[in-house]
């Protein structure tokens, strides 16, 4: 009864910590059942998602409202990230986002696209001020999209504390069904340390999971010394869809004690890097699976709560430990794991012996690396930890190590191209090399004098690459000499197999037009309700430019009343 007790008051105060938000103030911006793709806080590629993914039953062009009364305090148009975005601040110093959309309502749409004619630039970020935009709650703001780095029709949607940091709003009481316990997929087990060992090995072990006729799993029974911790790689999902979701609050107890708890109800955008250190990335680089660690090492995330010794549990001979997992969503639906712990010594075992090389990493310090034409430099607290780094350089290739070390911040790549001519400098640029095949991905590269500078977190393998192709250029929905009288769109493709292309300028008589780019289906769309086209003989030019300056120039004639 004492043990059942102490459990309780491990989770008891989290229950009551969802109350201390305004429950009726902010409305769900859809007129549709709420149903999710994705919540917050969710593990993502080098960050936490920062709001809820709401479905928009697979279509575009749905009415978004404002969740509560206030002003358009930001909108930001974009090819990638978030695409159309807008922020509304509210008088109780919350600020509600919506992402990823179609287009803004006709009043804030008149707005933007009256800017960017002003600024000739279809990306544009705008700070209004309080009294050019106000609105009231539940009114038109925008219709639901696919733009930006959306990967199908949903709108993304935030509300953010004062100083900017993304909260999870069903802290506020906009909720989705939700029945089902989480889903344990995978539990793993970690030495940390050379002396520590766990079934009589110094290395990562997954370790045996069987569900339980209640829902909850139990986990084989381990042999351990020394300090060691736990992974695991849990979902949730809600009733009214197949999503794999992430999960609310994960603790763990050892011997009815609470030694470690993480929170996903806010973080901010400073911090949301540290995911990498979360999750195992290693494991991820290489399986391509987001298995999330119960202990802390390094990591400044607040989304921790209190632990004790960071999560690392203290193994000792001829003792036995019961520790337990427990996941819960939102909706405070739990699984528990338990896991069986014997403290046995085990004199014939041997420590997982580390790769040593010439170049050693401290975290702490900056390291320069120089051999050949490639220098590499690596500032202080680039990395979570010390380890020794794979470096070699054969021509104008750079091994640099495996992806598997998670980086705080970039390190710069410097190639010494002096031995090529000034007309193929100019088409080189360094190329990151991606899966089996190698291929080359551009690297952001700067240019100063006979030096090619490029800046990323990733190790891996990188490459001079050439490029001299120039992009490709082509009508979809037209053809030269057209009447377009009753058409609304005006169509082009854009590609470039190179580098990628890095911007392009539209024009009709001389006139710059707005064209919106979607980089996924690779197409620029002019809206003939712009209003700007007035003549019948119109001269379209379209000039493309890739990331080293190859650029093509298309040209055709349409006609319009």
């Amino acid at each position: 009864m004492r043990y059942i007790l102490s459990l309780f008051l491990v989770f008891s105060c989290f229950l009551d910590a969802q109350n201390n938000y305004p429950q009726d103030y902010f409305s769900k911006p859809l007129d549709i059942p709420l149903i999710l793709s994705g919540t917050f806080a969710e593990l993502r590629s080098n960050h936490f998602h920062s709001g809820l993914d709401i479905k928009t039953q697979h279509r575009t062009g749905l009415k978004v409202k404002a969740s509560a009364r206030g002003f358009v305090s930001r909108i930001k148009v974009a090819h990638y990230g978030y695409g159309k975005a807008l922020y509304i601040t509210h008088p109780n110093g919350y600020t509600t986002v919506y992402a990823h959309l179609q287009k803004f309502s006709p009043v804030i749409e008149a707005y933007v696209k009256e800017r960017q004619y002003q600024k000739e630039s279809y990306e544009i970020e705008l700070f209004p001020k309080a009294e050019d935009l106000p609105i009231l709650k539940d009114t038109l703001v925008a219709y639901s999209g696919n733009s930006g780095g959306s990967g199908g029709p949903h709108l993304h949607f935030e509300i953010r504390d004062k100083q900017e940091r993304p909260m999870n709003p069903m802290l506020f009481g906009i909720h989705t069904k939700d029945t089902s316990n989480p889903v344990i997929k995978s539990v793993y087990a970690y030495p940390l340390g050379q002396n520590s060992f766990i079934n009589a090995s110094n290395t990562k072990q997954k370790l045996r999971l069987t569900p339980l006729k209640n829902g909850d799993y139990s986990v084989e029974s381990i042999q351990a010394i020394g300090n060691i911790g736990f992974a695991i790689d849990t979902y949730d999902r809600q009733d009214l869809a197949a999503n794999s979701n992430g999960v609310y609050n994960i603790q763990t107890i050892i011997n009815g004690s609470k030694n470690f708890e993480i929170d996903f109800n806010r973080f901010s955008f400073d911090e949301t890097k540290h995911i990498n250190q979360l999750i195992d990335y290693e494991h991820f680089s290489t399986k391509k699976q987001r298995i999330q660690k119960l202990f802390r090492k390094n990591n400044p995330l607040s989304l921790f709560k209190s632990t004790l010794n960071d999560g690392v549990i203290k193994i000792e001979d001829s003792t036995y430990s019961i520790y337990k997992i427990r996941v819960a969503d939102y909706k405070n639906n739990e699984s528990w794991v338990t896991i069986h712990i014997k403290g046995v010594k085990n004199n014939i075992v041997k420590p997982k012996e580390e790769k040593v090389t010439p170049y050693f990493i401290k975290a702490n310090q900056t390291t320069n690396l120089k051999e050949g034409v490639v220098s590499v430099d690596f500032y202080k607290d680039t990395f979570y930890d010390d380890f020794y780094l794979d470096f070699e350089v054969k021509n104008d290739t750079l091994k640099l190590h495996k992806d598997v070390k998670a980086a705080k911040k970039n390190f710069t790549i410097t190639y010494d191209v002096s031995k090529y001519s000034n007309e193929d400098k100019n088409k080189l640029y360094i190329a990151r090399l991606v899966g089996y095949k190698d291929y080359m991905s551009y690297t952001y590269t700067k240019r100063k004098n006979h030096l090619l500078i490029a800046s990323t977190k990733k190790l891996g393998t990188y490459a001079l690459a050439m490029d001299s192709l120039k992009p490709t250029v082509s009508a979809v929905n037209f053809k030269s000499k057209q009447w377009l009288s009753k058409y609304r769109f005006l169509k082009v493709k854009i590609d470039d197999e190179g580098s990628g292309i890095s911007n392009y300028r539209a024009t009709i008589n001389g006139k710059w037009i707005l064209m919106e780019y979607d980089y996924k289906t690779k197409t620029l769309t002019h809206d003939f309700n712009d209003g700007v086209i007035t003549d019948t003989k119109n001269n379209l030019k379209v000039i493309v430019t890739d990331n080293v300056g190859n650029n093509s120039t298309f040209e055709t004639l349409f006609y319009r009343k």
